[in-house]
């Protein structure tokens, strides 16, 4: 019989509830980071009983950071 193991399974299930952790947090402290969701080209539509927000400059700027925090993890290793 085969020797089945549940061991990656495991570990990316950690990984996912880390992930969750994280952003969580984020999520609580977002208000707290100044220019956070303020960037001049972010996306902000107000209407009567709707307001429709992207922010796109921001969520082009973190990504960079991600980006670069990866490569520099990755440059070291």
């Amino acid at each position: 019989m085969e020797n089945f193991s549940l061991h990656p399974l495991g570990k990316i299930l950690i990984g996912v509830g880390l992930v969750i952790v994280l952003a969580g947090i984020a999520l609580m402290f977002a208000d707290k980071i100044p220019l956070l969701g303020k960037l001049p080209g972010d996306i902000v539509v107000r209407k009567k009983n709707f307001t429709f927000y992207f922010p796109i400059t921001t969520l082009i700027v973190l990504n960079l950071a991600l980006w670069l925090i990866i490569w520099l993890i990755g440059k070291f290793k």
